[in-house]
């Protein structure tokens, strides 16, 4: 079953999880049950992670210069090695445990001491070991993997050009084959084919793992994986040059840097020859004879650093609105019913709008994450590792890395204004973070372009649904789509939802608030996205021949692109809505699942709001139902959530020395009790 048809399916599946029900004065959210599920299936991993992030020996201290902060991260790796943190996912009888899942587990909540940390660590054992693991075979496992599992050798993962980052088949540098010498031959062939923005190569970086065309016996067989060293005691090998991309944005902890080639000669074997091979000889062979589909393959494999980000960005964004939230619930500001007594700023309903909802993010993001953790674990464990496996892992990691590093971005900002100035001061940490995490939208594949790979995906899955069908099935299926559009185009559905409703508000927010709607709209989206885009490419399937046209398929896409984006996007929110939807069959606790299911909404109906254009013009719901949405929001949802926000911030876990925010601390419960004594004391 393909993705799109298993949208359609579950469309029309009656939803598990219960609808909404009336609040009572029992709705006691069950805070410690609820922490040890938000920890999910590799909580002893996280917990581990956790303890030791406890300690200051991890954390980003303040006032460093650049060199000081870069020395300071590159000593924190020792430690953690020392302390048995970052070795899971290696060969057992390397030293490692071949636990993948556990691995990215614990390595995300390395982001809650320093991101810095949590990208060197990653740059090291995350892309530089893993290309050696994932892309050589035994000789590069036994002869490279324990000095960079051991810090012995710091390495760059050297994949990126100044000239090309997302365009990684269309990179530079080449290695070219000297069969008399059984060497490869390294070289940067212009300044655009530098490698750049590299973490580890400015200053501790000893080796490279180096993507390059590989050239031999004159033909180029496409991108592979070499094994480099760049530096010794001494600086630079010979031919190897670098420079330093000094002070980023964030990440300063980091030292990232551009390195180029000149005649860099390299043994044969430290070829990483998973997918591709050359003899002694020149001859080269690969068990894979597309060179496209080798290529995808060999970057699937490294499909592990969009995994950690979506999962970094969900802790970043738990911390952010665990600090957020508990400051609202302290903070007082202006007098309302009674003038002695000023009101806590999250009893305002503008900054429950600010903030409830992007908790309901987070949690959907959260579940959605523990999914795409457990799709990971069966591919590089081998437990689901078929060719259909592994697209699926790539497609939701795509889908999901794109969404959750955005959200966390928007919510740390949201976040930040929502404390004011103190929430602008350094000490309080929100502002670094954003600043931090700034770059993991573009990095491990752009977002943008990773959204593409995913619409692609869909429309390939829809496609799939007229290849080979007979012709009555083909007509069958346009018949409904034109249908369905004329449906639309017309307001027929519209006019039947206004008559039903009869101006009835409750009437109206009762068809869209269950479940089974809130399912039918989103999937209904997806699918109309998809198909609607797929019909407007579908001019570049005819040419003279009969065969589809290059030239006239790129001009449609481009055209189309935004749609296309647009489209996947929608199927990426639906994925976070499925996964909380599933996440709540398994409370056992129903007042705690009762509060959860709200939360659900919150995020189900906020999708559904924010889209409300495209459900009026596409005539899926009525102007009483679209307002409806925004009155059972305001007027239901966020009154029954207020009184269990900070629960719902304390279910992350998080210790005070993970938290490190003096506004989230009890301080300023301590200023405004000290405020309104002294006020008492003037009655």
């Amino acid at each position: 079953m393909t993705r799109l048809e298993e949208i359609t399916a579950r469309a029309t599946t009656p939803a598990a999880a219960p609808t909404t029900p009336l609040t009572t004065a029992a709705d006691t959210l069950d805070t410690a049950w609820l922490g040890e599920y938000l920890l999910g299936r590799w909580s002893e991993a996280r917990k581990h992670s956790r303890e030791l992030l406890r300690d200051d020996a991890f954390h980003r201290h303040a006032d460093l210069t650049l060199a000081e902060q870069r020395e300071r991260c590159f000593g924190q790796l020792h430690q953690l090695l020392e302390r048995g943190a970052v070795l899971r996912a290696f060969p057992t009888h390397l030293g490692g445990s071949d636990d993948h899942g556990g691995n990215i587990a614990a390595f995300e909540e390395i982001v809650s001491a320093d991101p810095s940390l949590q990208i060197k660590a990653g740059v090291q054992w995350g892309l530089f070991g893993s290309a050696v693991m994932h892309l050589g075979t035994e000789y590069h496992h036994e002869t490279f993997l324990p000095g960079i599992m051991n810090l012995e050798v710091p390495g760059a993962f050297a994949m990126t050009e100044t000239g090309h980052g997302s365009d990684v088949a269309s990179i530079g540098t080449t290695a070219t084959y000297d069969a008399d010498a059984e060497e490869f031959v390294i070289q940067t062939p212009f300044r655009a084919a530098c490698k750049d923005y590299l973490g580890n190569a400015a200053v501790h970086g000893r080796a490279a793992v180096v993507f390059a065309q590989l050239v031999t016996q004159g033909v180029e067989q496409g991108v592979h994986a070499f094994y480099v060293p760049i530096r010794d005691d001494n600086g630079f090998l010979p031919g190897v040059g670098g420079e330093d991309d000094g002070l980023k944005g964030g990440l300063n902890g980091i030292d990232n840097g551009r390195l180029h080639f000149d005649g860099v000669r390299v043994p044969r074997t430290n070829l990483l020859n998973r997918y591709g091979d050359v003899a002694p000889d020149g001859s080269y062979s690969s068990p894979i004879a597309s060179k496209g589909r080798r290529f995808f393959t060999m970057i699937g494999t490294l499909v592990q650093g969009r995994v950690s980000l979506d999962g970094a960005s969900v802790v970043a964004s738990k911390l952010a609105l665990h600090i957020a939230i508990t400051y609202g619930t302290q903070r007082r500001q202006f007098t309302a019913a009674d003038p002695t007594s000023e009101v806590v700023i999250l009893d305002y309903q503008r900054h429950q709008r600010r903030l409830l909802p992007r908790l309901a993010t987070t949690y959907a993001m959260s579940f959605a994450h523990e999914k795409l953790l457990a799709a990971f674990d069966g591919v590089f464990s081998g437990e689901h590792a078929t060719d259909a496996d592994r697209q699926d892992l790539e497609t939701l990691a795509a889908a999901l890395k794109s969404l959750s590093t955005w959200s966390a971005l928007d919510i740390l900002q949201e976040a930040r204004e929502a404390c004011g100035g103190v929430g602008f001061l350094a000490e309080n940490r929100l502002t670094r973070l954003r600043a931090d995490l700034d770059v993991y939208a573009t990095f491990e594949g752009d977002n943008t372009v990773l959204l593409q790979l995913v619409a692609k995906r869909l429309l390939t899955d829809y496609s799939k649904k007229f290849t080979g069908a007979d012709p009555r099935r083909v007509a069958t299926l346009v018949a409904g789509q034109v249908g369905q559009a004329s449906v639309d185009r017309s307001g027929l559905r519209r006019l039947a939802q206004t008559v039903t409703d009869r101006g009835s508000v409750g009437r109206a927010v009762g068809h869209v608030r269950d479940a089974e709607s809130q399912r039918q709209l989103l999937t209904g989206r997806v699918e109309t996205m998809i198909a609607g885009v797929a019909a407007k490419l579908r001019p570049a399937a005819k040419s003279a021949s009969g065969k589809p046209s290059p030239v006239e398929a790129a001009r449609l896409f481009d055209q189309n692109q935004d749609e296309l984006i647009e489209a996947a996007i929608a199927h990426a929110e639906l994925l976070q809505w499925e996964a909380f939807t599933e996440a709540l069959a398994s409370v056992p606790d129903e007042a705690t699942r009762r509060i959860l299911t709200w939360l659900r909404d919150l995020f189900g109906l906020g999708l559904i709001e924010k889209h409300l254009a495209w459900y009026l013009i596409h005539g899926r719901l009525s102007a009483a139902r679209a307002t409806a949405v925004t009155d059972y929001i305001d007027d239901r949802l966020l009154p029954r959530l207020r009184p269990h926000a900070l629960g719902l911030v304390e279910a992350f876990g998080f210790a005070p020395e993970h938290v490190r925010a003096p506004i989230a601390s009890g301080a300023e419960q301590q200023r405004q009790d000290e405020a309104a004594a002294y006020y008492a004391s003037r009655r």
